[in-house]
């Protein structure tokens, strides 16, 4: 499974997708300080509230899920190349497993540096142009890093919402990335729905893990050329 996994790597154009990374990492790190400085001074009032938004603003790597699901699925089915898999001996159950674990760590691991990014730029903007209105303490790293876990984990399933529906059985790679911003943007509009944004969040990754079970369930069926 190491081996399938690492194979889909080798097959991405790894430039690309670093450089995709490093500029998702670029935006977001800068993403607190802009939004307490010019939205809402609210944001630097407790570390709850900057860290709520620290999570939402993590949630736009889900678009980079949506990237990697269409170049290790979408581009496949278009490309016919999938078919050259499909003649490997496994199963194509097993085949699609591999695939999903490597977008799950990809996503997982990228997440988990950008919360690392992010914590860290945020801390020294602060100390150069103050603009947190509460002391750090160690309780509050505590938390920090076990939010950043959770969260990434939580990015991750969201991730892989539009997979089942968009990009295995429509293959479309347009639908795709809409699926992915609309969930990535849903929990921000909590209040209209009249909804916590956290249970919001919380449907989100319940869908997203029915999206990842039907895409291994029906790998054998659904997933034909």
């Amino acid at each position: 499974m190491n081996r399938l996994v690492r194979l889909e790597w080798k097959k991405l154009k790894q430039k690309s997708i670093m450089g995709e990374v490093i500029i998702y990492w670029f935006i977001l790190l800068g993403l607190p300080v802009f939004f307490v400085k010019v939205v809402s001074a609210d944001f630097g009032q407790s570390f709850d509230s900057l860290f709520e938004l620290i999570q939402s603003i993590q949630r736009g790597i889900v678009l980079l899920g949506a990237s990697l699901i269409s170049q290790v699925f979408i581009d496949e089915y278009k490309n016919k190349t999938i078919s050259l898999s499909f003649g490997y001996p496994i199963s194509r159950k097993k085949l699609f497993t591999a695939k999903v674990m490597f977008i799950a760590f990809f996503i997982f691991l990228t997440t988990i540096v950008s919360y690392l990014l992010t914590g860290a730029a945020t801390f020294l903007m602060n100390q150069m142009f103050p603009f947190v209105y509460f002391s750090i303490t160690g309780s509050n790293l505590v938390s920090y890093f076990s939010g950043m876990i959770t969260g990434s984990f939580m990015v991750t399933l969201i991730s892989f919402i539009p997979l089942f529906f968009f990009a295995i059985w429509r293959r479309a790679t347009i639908l795709t990335v809409i699926c992915a911003i609309t969930a990535m943007n849903l929990p921000n509009f909590s209040s209209i729905f009249q909804l916590n944004s956290e249970l919001i969040v919380i449907m989100l990754c319940g869908i997203g893990a029915l999206s990842l079970f039907l895409s291994i369930k029906t790998a054998e069926s659904v997933g034909e050329v």
